[in-house]
């Protein structure tokens, strides 16, 4: 078939600036070029050309950042497209697809969910309803993000079909791999972590993502393990170190504390993996409804047993005391230190709950089952169109698709489809594009101020890549 995936406005791909959503897409595109051909529409980045074709992909990067004017920018494109394509795979933006429809009427839309873009304070409800009926397929990360659309529209269960994310399995491989020790070495050593036990957190600096959490536990911990070290793997947002309150808060209380803590801001998603493969113990502290963090995979992949959080559909991936051990109370400190302790006073039993995740990631979260279930998707929504042109002829409608011929020249209206973007581009660069970067601070009376402000913004909705 031939098929147009659309990425979210926020993060360019192949995935430079890091993104749950693009890290999926870029890991699941080598299987699916191989039997269809694929175009990718995402937003530009200044490191990336604006049209390329990679590893037979083929890459359209338009003006991102705010969805109004990438949305603006999704439908020029379609309209100066001569392309016809069997199927539009749009990652979690519902409100492309009603503008995405009336463009395409005869295209399969398949819709990808990763956050919980369906509620209210995300899209109006009529635009949403519209929008489920608009779709042929809805793919969700986790159950959890299913069911927050199914409770909101009913109308959608039979479309829903949840896909877990993957891992690569080479990259982050596990810390007692001898290919690994070596790296694990020297990273440690050069930290200063040489002989501790080291517990590792991996994720964006916000309030709702909690790792003030952590760091409030570890003095009431290294009351009995004081051998301990904290890695904080994280900035305010991918490829961004500016700093906030909260960050600023985190900091202060991360200065005050009795061991050795690592904070290593923004870390490029090809280094991440050295991060785990160096540490003993992943937690996850999120106190929002997550909808199922990455993190996890990774964790389970380089063979860390993991302590996370019961929010959202983080426990989808736990088996309790088998791979990780779930927090019911996120808030309470005293929570994170009972589990961390029960693991640094039982490094067998820690041991072999890291190599149990390991064997769970050889065996369910592999980049191949995650690209068989999404064929398995695309060739269902095929099989109906090859049905559907069945009984159309059955009925006297003899008209036939011209997507092979049109296929057949591609060369062509490509370069006419380059001079089409070329003039987008062009209109783009006479808009005023909004920004919404949060002012930066280092005054420490300003960064307390966020401390009271916590319970208030824990459950606020984090941001989506």
């Amino acid at each position: 078939m031939n098929v147009l995936i659309i990425c979210t406005e926020k993060l360019p791909l192949p995935p430079i600036r890091g993104g749950a959503i693009q890290t999926y897409i870029d890991g699941a595109l080598p299987t699916l070029q191989k039997r269809h051909q694929i175009t990718v529409l995402g937003r530009s980045d200044k490191s990336l050309p604006n049209e390329e074709t990679k590893n037979n992909v083929r890459y359209i990067r338009v003006e991102g950042g705010v969805l109004e004017n990438y949305r603006e920018n999704v439908v020029d494109f379609l309209k100066a497209s001569s392309e016809k394509y069997d199927l539009i795979h749009i990652f979690n933006r519902p409100r492309l697809v009603n503008a995405v429809r009336e463009l395409a009427p005869e295209s399969k839309i398949v819709l990808s969910m990763h956050n919980d873009m369906f509620k209210p304070e995300k899209i109006d409800p009529e635009e949403g309803a519209s929008a489920v009926k608009k779709v042929d397929k809805i793919i969700t990360i986790s159950n959890y993000i299913a069911k927050t659309i199914e409770d909101l529209f009913p109308e959608a269960s039979p479309k829903l079909q949840t896909i877990y994310s993957g891992v690569d399995l080479d990259r982050f491989a596990s810390s007692y791999s001898v290919n690994v020790r070596k790296m694990r070495k020297s990273l440690r050593k050069e930290h200063n972590l040489t002989g501790k036990k080291v517990i590792l957190y991996a994720g964006r600096l916000s309030p709702n993502k909690g790792i003030d959490v952590l760091i409030r536990a570890i003095p009431e911990l290294t009351k009995k393990h004081d051998n301990v070290a904290l890695v904080i793997m994280g900035s305010k947002w991918f490829s961004d170190n500016s700093l906030t309150d909260y960050i600023a808060y985190v900091r202060a209380l991360a200065d005050r504390l009795p061991i050795q803590v690592v904070q290593t801001g923004f870390v490029s998603p090809d280094k991440i993996q050295d991060w785990f493969a160096a540490s003993d113990i992943f937690v996850c502290t999120s106190q929002w409804q997550e909808p199922l963090a990455r993190v996890h995979y990774e964790a389970m992949a380089a063979a860390l047993p993991m302590i996370t959080t019961d929010r959202g559909g983080n426990k989808e991936v736990i088996e309790p005391y088998k791979n990780g051990i779930l927090v019911e109370n996120p808030e309470d400190t005293g929570e994170f230190v009972k589990h961390l302790s029960y693991l640094l006073s039982n490094p067998k039993i820690g041991k072999e709950m890291g190599e149990y995740g390991r064997t769970l990631a050889e065996k369910n979260y592999t980049w191949d089952r995650v690209v068989n279930d999404i064929l398995s998707v695309w060739e269902e929504l095929e099989n109906k169109n090859v049905q559907d042109d069945e009984n159309m002829n059955t009925h006297g409608n003899f008209e036939q698709s011209s997507h092979e011929n049109e296929r057949k020249s591609i060369t062509g209206r490509k370069l006419l489809e380059s001079r089409r973007l070329q003039a987008i581009r062009e209109k783009n660069k006479a808009r005023n594009k909004n920004t919404n970067d949060e002012n930066q601070t280092s005054n420490e009376d300003k960064c307390k101020k966020g401390t009271r402000k916590l319970k208030e913004n824990r459950n606020v909705e984090g941001k989506s890549d």
